[in-house]
């Protein structure tokens, strides 16, 4: 497999240690930039569905058309920084992640929209690899852990940032201020870039897998788009079930032209040592079920609780404060009483606080939705680090690029997948729920309760009269049955993934905490 983050370049010029801080802050937002682009895009989704009359299933490509456009060519993006020059890789994501934001902010519609955040996408799959192979090649080897350390704590502090970030500017602008957020990121990003990142590439860059690059998009966006539109779409309707398989296709084709290769994007061998198979494994569980929690909980509080998108995500706040603490400590915790003890548990955990919040309803009581938040991250933080320590310990130094693309391509995929599997039964379900309130409504307006839970907020609601009030209910209890059974079903696939990896998982975890990463969601 061709390493994203260990360098095989000319070494440069020292560099200052003042210059390395500079290098340092810079990729830090830089990577910043990134992150928060998809958390707290999730508050402002009420907004978006409101202003632009986005149904739900447009909603839920707004998020993850990002999310599966940087999936698919992360792998590629950091093999080409590392070939043709990390610095102007930076620099070139930064600006068209940059210009797709403008373009966001000016966004008229659903489609346009969707369009510029795939766009975003792509910078962003040039922006995340590269800043880590930056570290790698600017810091010397004593000063590198804490380098990384740092890059590890915004990574998984950028996704809270995001949230409070945006659910403040919603308190008193419109979603297109957190447009705007993006394009200042970027922007400071890029100036920084410019001025401080010193230019390096690989040396002697093997022959780039343009086949491996295509197929893991191909498969990627198949697999997403058919299980989003399944669930959108007549079941006559043959479309889905055909990007579904071709996605599918492209995954297995992407397996076998893999094997045959020496210099590969990601060899799939590396899956059989028991380490790095179950560690990502369970990322790719975590991030499916956090992210699709963040994308049915947020539209919950704030379209049937009727919350602030600041309150929406100040309720969010027992998050850090648990996960923050403990994933600093469940490696040594995994240590002593054993991976296969450890992991199961947490998964066991996040289940558990889904379950709790499960339970919730449409007068909303905060103690149970506190209560399932700090059990789904206390499970979070023991089974995220240890499962990233595993990925680091499975593969020997030189192969430490490897093991971070690993990493990121579990988050990045089991994100999109989250989004769109949990959103698009979210979506089911609630269509299901108001049928039969829908067929007593004018056309339009049957259209659009059916589209999304916006509508109890628009003004049609008081063209319908005496008719509103059922609507209204009816549409709240809808949702709020598409977001508890979201929840249900990923607390299924959480535990499944718990007996797998208490059998298949290693058996210890060294107690390392150098460059460890804090699986906060990003």
């Amino acid at each position: 497999m061709r390493p994203t983050t260990a360098p095989t370049a000319t070494p440069g010029p020292a560099l200052t240690p003042r210059r390395r801080r500079l290098i340092l802050l810079t990729v830090a937002l830089s990577l910043m930039t990134v992150v928060s682009a998809v958390s707290g895009l999730n508050v402002a989704l009420p907004s978006l569905a409101r202003d632009l009359g986005a149904t739900q299933t447009e909603l839920t490509w707004i998020v993850d058309a990002y999310t599966v456009v940087f999936a698919g060519l992360l792998l590629a993006a950091g093999a080409i920084g590392d070939r043709l020059g990390r610095k102007g890789i930076l620099m070139v994501g930064l600006a068209l992640f940059g210009a797709a934001a403008v373009g966001a902010a000016f966004a008229a519609d659903p489609g346009t929209l969707i369009v510029l955040r795939a766009v975003m996408g792509i910078g962003a799959a040039a922006i995340m690899p590269t800043t880590l192979s930056v570290i790698t090649t600017s810091f010397p080897p004593a000063e590198r852990g804490k380098a990384v350390g740092v890059w590890v704590g915004v990574a998984g502090s950028g996704a809270v940032l995001g949230l409070f970030g945006s659910g403040l500017l919603l308190e008193f602008f419109d979603w297109h201020s957190f447009s705007w957020l993006n394009v200042t990121l970027a922007v400071t990003g890029l100036i920084l870039s410019a001025a401080v990142i010193p230019p390096s590439r690989d040396a002697h860059p093997p022959r780039f897998d343009t086949p491996a690059a295509l197929l893991s998009l191909v498969a990627v966006g198949g697999i997403v788009f058919g299980i989003i539109e399944i669930a959108a779409t007549d079941a006559e309707e043959p479309g889905p079930k055909v990007a579904l398989a071709v996605g599918l296709a492209a995954a297995v084709a992407f397996v076998l032209w893999e094997l045959r290769r020496r210099d590969a994007l990601l060899d799939p061998r590396l899956f059989l040592v028991r380490g790095l198979g179950a560690g990502s494994l369970v990322l790719t569980v975590q991030f499916f079920a956090a992210f699709g929690f963040f994308f049915t909980a947020l539209q919950y509080l704030q379209f049937v609780v009727e919350l602030s998108p600041l309150m929406a995500a100040v309720c969010l706040l027992p998050l850090p404060f648990v996960m923050i603490p403990l994933a600093r400590n469940a490696p040594r915790i995994a240590h002593r009483f054993g991976y296969r003890r450890v992991v199961p548990l947490g998964l066991v955990l996040m289940a558990g606080g889904f379950a709790i919040m499960s339970l919730l309803e449409v007068d909303f009581l905060y103690w149970v939705f506190a209560l399932g938040l700090v059990v789904f991250a206390s499970g979070m933080a023991l089974a995220g680090t240890p499962s990233t320590t595993v990925i680091t310990q499975a593969l020997p130094h030189e192969k430490q690029g490897v093991a971070s693309a690993v990493n990121d391509l579990s988050r990045e995929f089991g994100s999109a997948l989250g989004i769109a599997v949990l959103g698009s039964v979210l979506a089911a379900v609630y269509r299901t729920g108001v049928a039969d309130v829908a067929a007593g409504l004018p056309g339009p307006a049957a259209e659009a309760v059916e589209g999304s839970i916006a509508f109890t907020q628009s003004p049609m609601v008081a063209q319908l009269g005496a008719a509103a009030e059922p609507v209204v209910a009816a549409a709240r209890q809808a949702f709020l049955d598409g977001t508890t059974t979201a929840l249900l079903v990923a607390a299924a696939v959480l535990v499944v993934t718990a007996v797998v990896a208490a059998i298949v998982g290693p058996r210890h975890v060294r107690a390392e905490v150098e460059a460890v990463a804090v699986t906060v969601p990003d």
